[in-house]
């Protein structure tokens, strides 16, 4: 009964307060975002930028080759500065990429090094033809192997040494998630768990500076209900936010008694987390850096969740690593809902200990 009427009055009084509209500000903030900004789907289309240094009957036939593929029939026109003075272009769009046509060799090496653009120049050689691209010089080797291999090897038998290639599939019926919908996992790991990491130091030392939790001392309500009501309002919060990003993006796809329980859980262990840091800081200037740096570090398995080919070890160990995987499973129309329940009790359990810890602390703290 205390622990309710602790949680109803903190529920009460962070309603009215800044940082309980910061959090609704943030959920509308990112779904203006995904709603708005962010495409269904990115295009996919690269360009190209390329000069023709070949004989003018070769020239026209791959012209009119480009003409033939451009979607509208027709060039657009581009601008493009050389020699500090713009200059008007030709660009072709097909199905899956764009060709920008230079005039001169020297236009596209200026491309090159002051716009920091891939540009190629195709000349021909004894009936042949050949292709000069000037990189950057962070491309990788195997990318630059690869544009040796394709044009040192006739195109229809890497068509047919592709089309040899034998693909297996791990899961039949498999429905994916369109770009959008597959951003708004590392939305919901930022504004459904790490922002209650943030938020609860907030009031934490909002109260210290005011002296309520010196005040528990002599009170009989235990510091313990305190902290579980500050817990529980922002679980609820960010429950209520999260929800607020999701209904209207991913309607009634996503398996909502999961999500839910998922929200709760890994909210818990990041509220936590919290709560033991703010026991070695009086305010929040000094806790600055610390809390800084966690939320660094849990930011980073965004980098590996967008390139899948960068998944260091590391990463692993780092909390957030699953939050993202798990609401991942959660919005997928056929994802891993033991995985989700598996991780949601190990950051239960991981909470439960921070919260035995976080509170030995914080009664030891007000016996100095």
């Amino acid at each position: 009964m205390k622990l309710w009427y602790s949680f109803t009055k903190e529920l009460k009084l962070s309603s009215k307060s800044f940082y309980f509209y910061i959090e609704i500000g943030m959920a509308a903030i990112f779904l203006a975002l995904l709603i708005l900004v962010i495409p269904e789907t990115f295009s996919s289309k690269t360009t190209e930028y390329v000069y023709l240094d070949l004989p003018e009957e070769v020239s026209s036939v791959m012209m009119d080759v480009m003409i033939e593929n451009d979607l509208d029939g027709k060039p657009e026109t581009v601008e493009f500065k050389v020699d500090g003075e713009k200059e008007e272009f030709d660009m072709y769009v097909s199905d899956d990429k764009k060709i920008v046509v230079f005039d001169s060799r020297e236009d596209v090496i200026e491309l090159a090094e002051k716009e920091r653009k891939f540009g190629a120049v195709i000349s021909m050689k004894d009936g042949a033809l050949y292709y000069d691209y000037y990189m950057q010089g962070y491309e990788s080797e195997k990318l630059r192997n690869l544009y040796k291999v394709f044009h040192n090897k006739n195109a229809n038998v890497l068509m047919e040494n592709f089309d040899a290639q034998e693909v297996v599939r791990l899961s039949e019926n498999f429905e994916g998630l369109s770009d959008r919908e597959n951003v708004l996992p590392a939305f919901l790991t930022f504004n459904g768990s790490l922002m209650g990491f943030f938020i609860i130091a907030s009031y934490i030392f909002l109260d210290k500076k005011e002296g309520i939790i010196t005040a528990y001392a002599i009170t009989a309500s235990s510091v313990g209900n305190y902290l579980l009501s500050k817990v529980g309002v922002v679980m609820v919060t960010s429950l209520v936010t999260s929800l607020i990003i999701t209904i209207p993006i991913m309607g009634l796809q996503p398996n909502y008694l999961m999500f839910i329980l998922f929200l709760i859980c890994s909210g818990f262990f990041a509220s936590n987390l919290g709560l033991v840091i703010t026991s070695f800081y009086n305010n929040i200037m000094q806790a600055f850096g610390t809390i800084y740096i966690i939320m660094i570090v849990f930011l980073l398995p965004n980098i590996a969740y967008f390139m899948p080919s960068w998944d260091p070890a590391f990463m692993k160990v780092i909390p957030s690593y699953y939050f993202l995987a798990s609401f991942r499973e959660v919005i997928l129309p056929s994802g891993d809902m033991t995985y989700v329940l598996m991780t949601s009790l190990s950051f239960l359990g991981l909470g439960l200990i921070l919260f035995v810890y976080g509170n030995y602390r914080f009664k030891k703290t007000l016996t100095l």
